[in-house]
């Protein structure tokens, strides 16, 4: 499934391209920029549309803090959401706990390495492993605390489904159709290479929404995604 990456700086210009891409698109992700614009009301924006929401905030803070913060965006009826895995087990375990209690549990995702990330930029601050081995470890360790799904760079899909097996739902950013720009990531996929590898969604920003014409774009993407699941 596809993920749209309402990377708007407003509301208005958000709504606007949910707005034209219509039907064919039904889950969307609010990030950092977006929600810090707009706090909330953003989310009920997009409920009141009937669009999923992938809330992308990457809490990552002290267990008892980090269990708030999913308490309070269960209260929105999100979708999705993510968490730091670097946070470690206790935090992890935290978040889970709190989205299991809420009335519309939301599916939380470990986020592992940034998709900005390599292995130059991994080791200035301090980790040895490159990104695939650094990828599946913290995988593991979300699987372990109880975690629905991780977040990870398309070029990880297949390590990890051969490390930790299908229990987890892959959420993939880095996503660019052939011949796009890469822009600020540096761990790339076309739509078809990463859902022959296994990804369960695709996030897919700029490619549609900075696009000429993003519903075009769109359909594009689609008719690429549904001929890999057909053949």
């Amino acid at each position: 499934m596809i993920i749209v990456a309402l990377d708007f700086p407003d509301a208005d210009e958000a709504l606007r391209c949910v707005d034209t891409l219509g039907q064919h698109a039904t889950f969307y992700k609010i990030g950092l920029q977006l929600f810090t614009a707009e706090g909330p009301n953003i989310v009920r924006q997009l409920k009141d549309r009937d669009k999923r929401v992938f809330l992308d905030l990457k809490f990552h803070d002290i267990p008892n803090t980090v269990a708030g913060a999913i308490a309070s965006a269960s209260r929105l009826d999100v979708d999705m959401l993510t968490v730091h895995a670097s946070g470690g087990a206790a935090m992890i375990r935290a978040a889970v706990d709190s989205a299991a209690s809420a009335s519309h549990p939301p599916l939380v995702l470990a986020v592992t390495v940034l998709t900005s990330m390599d292995a130059s930029t991994l080791a200035a601050i301090g980790v040895s492993a490159d990104p695939t081995a650094h990828v599946i470890r913290l995988a593991g360790l979300a699987k372990e605390a109880g975690c629905g799904g991780i977040v990870c760079s398309p070029q990880e899909i297949a390590p990890v489904r051969k490390q930790i097996g299908d229990d987890l739902r892959l959420v993939v950013p880095g996503i660019r159709p052939a011949g796009a720009a890469s822009d600020d990531q540096a761990r790339i996929a076309t739509p078809q290479d990463a859902i022959q590898a296994g990804a369960d969604y695709l996030v897919i920003g700029r490619p549609i929404t900075a696009a000429p014409d993003p519903l075009g774009a769109m359909r594009a993407i689609m008719s690429e995604v549904a001929s890999v699941r057909r053949g």
